[in-house]
């Protein structure tokens, strides 16, 4: 059984390292697995990427459409209407299943898929492959019916690009032999509830930690590694640029930050980011932050979050976040909002802390509750690891991605 995992990258961004862990784990697996990208940054002899022209085209004319909305924001939003060569790729290669993952950029087109003759499996890494465009809905539910007057285009027409891209999918994926793997349940829910893939299976398969790379070492160890204070309590955050996506949520923890008692946690609390090497305006906190830049190796992740006291994803909406899975695998509590897949992760005083969605005061609350009590805290930082290799693991995940490929062959 030969598998092919098309992604955009095989590293760049959550979605593609995710994809390409998978692709790894099922090699480990004695599974036979090649892994198709546009940008391959990685060294690993079993991903493919010949960067064809029309790829590199595509990823610069696919957002030209978007200059007939000036007024939109700036989230991202998709078209994938230029012509790819994944095809002719795919058709050499000649896999028994295609497994997609993340392929926007201007990577497959959308008509690309019923041009596989294979059975597709794919990995939903946002709500794109339902929406009319949008990575992220922020609340609207026009997906469920078929797009227009799109909110993130700043559109009142009804016809507009949105419901255009809507209609593409509807008309390309009305009878592919599809079957969707979504990482959370929160996922699963708003695919199964988009008339597009009303008709498909979908089943909820987490994304796969390495549990022997992302595990507990010594925080003096971490942070004498990554240069860090020893005498302080370190709150982590990640999630690429804090000031360019506001979906990620990076003013909230601003806010709760703000909160605090100067009196109680000022001289003893410490920010530290991941993914920025230095901020281009000066924060309003009158505590010290540490920048991390951008780290794409396991073991320089590893070391971060096993450095830090408490990890802080406070999106507004977010599927399965790796980051998260990766600061319970090293023993590190985790707060975030109960939003999307959150819950799926975090165990509410049990592993973390879930705060009620965007109350700045139970986000603080949260960040205090985990860390101003040393006993409760060593009984958090237990139950986060145990439940990375409960729910996370690889070998857990990749025999239900077998079971559910012979399937598919048989």
């Amino acid at each position: 059984m030969k598998t092919l995992h098309i992604s955009t990258s095989d590293l760049d961004g959550g979605a593609a390292r995710a994809a390409h862990r998978l692709h790894r784990a099922l090699i480990k697996a004695n599974v036979d697995s090649q892994m198709l990208t546009r940008a391959k940054l990685s060294r690993d002899e079993t991903v493919i990427s010949h960067k064809p022209l029309m790829a590199q085209l595509g990823s610069k004319l696919d957002g030209q459409a978007l200059r007939f909305y000036p007024q939109r924001d700036r989230s991202m939003f998709s078209v994938q209407w230029f012509p790819d060569s994944a095809v002719s790729q795919v058709n050499k290669i000649n896999p028994d299943i295609v497994h997609l993952h993340w392929t926007c950029d201007g990577f497959l087109q959308i008509e690309s898929l019923a041009k596989f003759r294979k059975p597709l499996v794919w990995t939903l890494h946002d709500m794109w492959a339902f929406t009319g465009g949008c990575h992220y809905t922020q609340e609207c539910d026009r997906y469920t019916k078929n797009c227009g007057a799109c909110p993130q285009l700043s559109s009142l027409k009804a016809h507009d690009l949105s419901r255009q891209i809507w209609q593409r999918k509807a008309k390309a994926w009305c009878n592919l032999n599809l079957t969707l793997i979504t990482p959370s349940r929160w996922l699963a829910k708003c695919a199964s509830a988009s008339p597009l893939f009303e008709q498909y299976r979908v089943e909820v398969i987490p994304n796969v930690v390495d549990t022997q790379l992302y595990k507990p070492i010594s925080k003096a160890l971490a942070r004498e590694a990554l240069n860090l204070p020893q005498d302080k309590q370190l709150v982590l955050f990640g999630a690429g640029s804090t000031s360019s996506d506001p979906r990620k949520g990076f003013q909230f923890l601003l806010s709760a930050l703000q909160r605090l008692d100067l009196n109680q946690w000022g001289e003893q609390l410490e920010l530290a980011i991941l993914g920025e090497s230095s901020s281009r305006n000066a924060l309003p906190l009158a505590l010290k932050s540490h920048y991390l830049g951008r780290m794409s190796d396991d073991i320089s992740l590893a070391l971060a979050y096993a450095a830090a006291d408490v990890f802080v994803a406070p999106s507004m909406q977010d599927n399965l976040p790796n980051t998260v899975v990766e600061a319970l695998a090293c023993g590190t509590p985790s707060l975030a909002f109960d939003i999307g897949g959150m819950p799926d992760m975090i165990e509410h005083q049990q592993n973390g802390y879930l705060a009620q969605p965007f109350d700045i005061e139970d986000l603080a609350r949260g960040l205090e509750w985990i860390l101003q009590d040393s006993e409760r805290y060593a009984h958090l930082a237990h139950c986060a690891r145990q439940k990375a290799l409960e729910s996370f693991s690889q070998e857990h995940q990749i025999n239900q991605f077998v079971d559910l490929y012979k399937t598919l062959v048989g």
